[in-house]
């Protein structure tokens, strides 16, 4: 790896401490209600027969709490520990928790989970984070092999056309920080390239939040044959 390369993956590993020192200062920092993208997934899973679900990048869980009073059992990944001990706390405090499955885990490895074990994977703008274009191709084969035939992803992603896009500080590969945080805009041709081995059953753009944010959010089902 070269110096540069080294230098890059630093900056990005530093990522870590940052999201868990914003989610220690700020407990429900994304409140307590369900959002959009994750409202369209409880509709879709419930039709879909979805039971074992997989949430990338779960932070604190408001969307995860939801997940779990619509009876789907959840693993809940993220890398920062103490945002999914507040998650537990809640969970618990909703009478949900039986149902719910922690993991603290950086998504750069290899998911933690067996070839084909659940029924679907759901990721609120976690495949935004400091991750480079190969990485995500790797994530993207990893929630392939996890699923089962047949199973779905929704994920959520902002785009190129985001007021925050080519703002701030360039980390390359189409990453900029803005406030501490690295994101990772997309643009259709990335949507494309990680839905090898998938078929594509909706894509939609939204707005969320300030500013707006400007996303796209993406459900994919598993090819039977792959």
């Amino acid at each position: 790896m070269r110096r540069g390369d080294n230098q890059a993956s630093d900056v990005r590993g530093r990522q870590r401490q940052h999201w868990q020192t914003t989610y220690a200062a700020h407990p429900a920092m994304y409140g307590t209600a369900p959002s959009d993208p994750a409202q369209y997934a409880i509709g879709l899973f419930g039709r879909g027969g979805v039971v074992d679900l997989l949430e990338l990048g779960a932070g604190q869980g408001r969307d995860t709490v939801w997940f779990l009073h619509a009876g789907l059992t959840v693993t809940a990944l993220d890398y920062a520990e103490g945002a999914l001990r507040e998650l537990r706390h809640v969970a618990e405090a909703n009478r949900v928790g039986a149902k719910l499955t922690t993991i603290v885990h950086d998504v750069r490895q290899p998911l933690p989970l067996s070839d084909r074990s659940v029924d679907g994977v759901y990721s609120h703008m976690l495949f935004n984070m400091a991750l480079s274009t190969a990485e995500l191709v790797d994530l993207a084969g990893e929630v392939h092999r996890v699923l089962r035939p047949g199973g779905l992803l929704v994920y959520t992603v902002r785009h190129t056309r985001d007021a925050h896009y080519r703002a701030g500080i360039s980390h390359g590969d189409n990453m900029f920080e803005n406030g501490g945080f690295i994101v990772h805009f997309f643009d259709r041709s990335l949507v494309d390239r990680l839905a090898a081995g998938f078929t594509m059953l909706d894509f939609a753009e939204f707005e969320e939040g300030e500013l707006p944010r400007r996303l796209w959010r993406v459900t994919l089902r598993r090819d039977q044959g792959r």
